[in-house]
């Protein structure tokens, strides 16, 4: 399922024992360690996946400093270094807005749904995938298209 909010067809009736009352407050998983149900129900999908996007985006910026950097020191006063400095910058910016807009497409209800558990875990591996590989992977594929047109 590609849409998260596609999900919300499978809830159940809010008459039904599993679903709690319009205004109820969750309980704090303080009160019941034992329980997953009780320690998701207080959990917010939207800003935990927030979270992930702003620490991504950190270490995104600190891998490509760190990366664009070293292939500046090795370069031989050629522009690419930059080029891909550019490129990585236009490359993240629309992933996380759409990892973002995702998620915020959530109702409360569905924000606290465990049953998104998965495809939280699926998007957030995603995230750090493209945060950590998407510099080494750019810069490695400027730094050989340098090495071939030399």
């Amino acid at each position: 399922m590609d849409r998260i909010s596609d999900h919300a067809a499978h809830q159940p009736a809010l008459g039904s024992t599993n679903a709690a009352p319009l205004g109820t407050p969750a309980a704090p998983a303080s009160l019941d360690r034992g329980s997953d149900d009780a320690r998701a129900s207080v959990i917010d999908w939207r800003r935990k996946m927030s979270d992930h996007i702003a620490y991504a985006l950190l270490v995104y910026t600190a891998l490509q400093i760190f990366v664009t950097v070293g292939a500046l020191k090795a370069g031989h006063g050629s522009l690419l270094p930059y080029f891909a400095l550019v490129m990585l910058v236009v490359a993240i910016i629309p992933a996380c807005r759409r990892f973002e807009a995702r998620w915020n497409r959530l109702d409360d209800e569905q924000a606290h749904d465990p049953a998104l558990a998965r495809y939280y875990r699926r998007d957030r591996l995603a995230l750090w995938a493209l945060a950590i590989g998407l510099p080494f992977a750019l810069t490695g594929l400027f730094k050989a298209l340098a090495l071939a047109f030399e």
